[in-house]
């Protein structure tokens, strides 16, 4: 079968997006503001889409939104500031569609926008991930980068309800070891699903790890695959805490194997 694939705008982050989850942005880089005013642009009921990808490691970040690439540039800089002459070369191949529920314009000292010129005004920004894509190139021809990719379906893979349901008591033991931690874990009392590929995608977002970690999980072939791997990893660093009782669990995900 023919590959099929789909032009997106670009939002590079230096976190792993994965479906299902919320992701808040916070929007006052001239680029991204573009594309946030495009987006708004669209006719209504059309979904405002943009494809999410995960910043290599050594890749410099912003200071006023999170994950997005440093530029002192003006306003009408290079779409690729801060990513070096081969975007795709800083980028990670695997990435996930972002749906945006709530598009926000604010001025820059937080109120409504009202008299502020439009290249003033800064965007909150609600979106939720909704399908992973493989990244087939990087145009960088307009004012923000965009994508050629590739959406790619979630294979169950074998054995993945039996998997899931170690993953979740696994997760439970991780989640006690972690009491009294400031990462951003589920509630241990919090309900949680029954469908082997959102009970990934959900533990892997949970789970405390650097951004090359998560990325390996989100690239996994299928869902069983990441499964199986979240058991050992969570069976790993379940083990590794409880042998150092000693120290305070939020120290525990300062170690370098994890930070988040």
């Amino acid at each position: 079968m023919p590959v099929v694939t789909t032009a997106l705008p670009l939002f590079p982050l230096n976190s792993v997006l994965f479906p299902g989850l919320v992701l808040p942005l916070n929007i006052f880089e001239q680029r991204y503001r573009a594309l946030m005013r495009d987006l708004l642009a669209l006719p209504e009921g059309t979904p405002r889409q943009f494809g999410v990808v995960a910043i290599r490691d050594g890749r410099e970040v912003a200071p006023t939104a999170v994950g997005l690439p440093e530029s002192a540039e003006p306003a009408d800089a290079d779409p690729t500031a801060g990513f070096g002459p081969d975007p795709m070369a800083s980028f990670y191949g695997i990435g996930c569609i972002a749906d945006a529920s709530t598009i926000r314009e604010k001025t820059p000292g937080g109120g409504e926008e009202e008299d502020e010129e439009e290249d003033e005004a800064g965007y909150e920004v609600l979106a939720t991930g909704t399908t992973r894509f493989r990244l087939l190139s990087v145009e960088t021809g307009g004012p923000y980068l965009t994508a050629e990719v590739e959406e790619l379906e979630e294979e169950p893979g074998e054995g993945a309800g039996a998997l899931a349901s170690g993953v979740l008591r696994a997760f439970r033991t991780y989640q006690k070891r972690l009491a009294g931690a400031r990462e951003r874990t589920l509630a241990a009392g919090q309900e949680l699903p029954d469908d082997p590929s959102v009970v990934s995608y959900l533990v892997a977002a949970a789970t405390v790890l650097d951004t090359p970690a998560k990325q390996r999980l989100l690239q996994a072939p299928d869902t069983a695959s990441r499964l199986a791997e979240e058991l050992r990893i969570l069976r790993r660093e379940s083990a590794v805490i409880g042998k150092l009782p000693s120290l305070p669990a939020a120290e525990l995900t300062r170690r370098p194997t994890s930070p988040n």
